[in-house]
């Protein structure tokens, strides 16, 4: 992916929102934001156990993890993929992950500018397609996803591999 790269758009509050590429100081904060309910059960990693998958995750060639900011306070973010593809002429594709809005800061414009980020770099990169996963029973996010654009598309299959073998505790904080 690109260096870092800063967004400023406009929230419905009428602040600035910036959308960057989180740093190792951002843990806490991304951490707290998916212990909230409706993500992972409330049951996140520690700082500690974080840390080392997170500087894992950034020696991984175009994958970003992301943060939008107002202010000095982080209130969402997502993960970003681009991968390189043998078919599709060669074309890459792109994968959102872990889409999280802190829930005092929903219908603010948040999400929406987290996704025309994510839709203004895989274009860049020339993605022929963006896509994403969405809980079934979350109808809500559906119908946001729809309004962007996205389309049902396909079906979904998974298998379970049993539970994540956390690196250390977790617990419902982050810390």
């Amino acid at each position: 992916m690109p260096a870092a790269r800063q967004d400023s758009v406009r929230d419905t509050t009428g602040g600035d929102l910036g959308i960057r590429r989180a740093t190792e100081s951002d843990l806490s904060a991304i951490l707290r934001l998916y212990g909230q309910s409706g993500m992972n059960d409330a049951r996140v990693l520690t700082v500690e156990a974080a840390g080392p998958i997170f500087r894992r995750m950034a020696m991984y060639p175009d994958y970003g993890l992301f943060v939008c900011t107002t202010g000095d306070s982080v209130v969402g973010t997502f993960a970003l993929l681009i991968m390189d593809n043998l078919a599709h002429l060669g074309a890459p594709s792109a994968v959102i992950e872990d889409v999280c809005v802190d829930e005092g800061n929903r219908r603010k414009g948040i999400g929406r500018a987290m996704m025309r980020f994510a839709m203004d770099t895989a274009t860049a990169r020339g993605c022929y397609k963006l896509t994403l996963s969405s809980n079934i029973a979350r109808a809500g996010a559906h119908a946001f996803y729809a309004a962007l654009g996205f389309e049902q598309h396909g079906v979904s299959f998974r298998v379970s591999l049993g539970e994540p073998a956390a690196p250390a505790e977790t617990n419902a904080r982050g810390r």
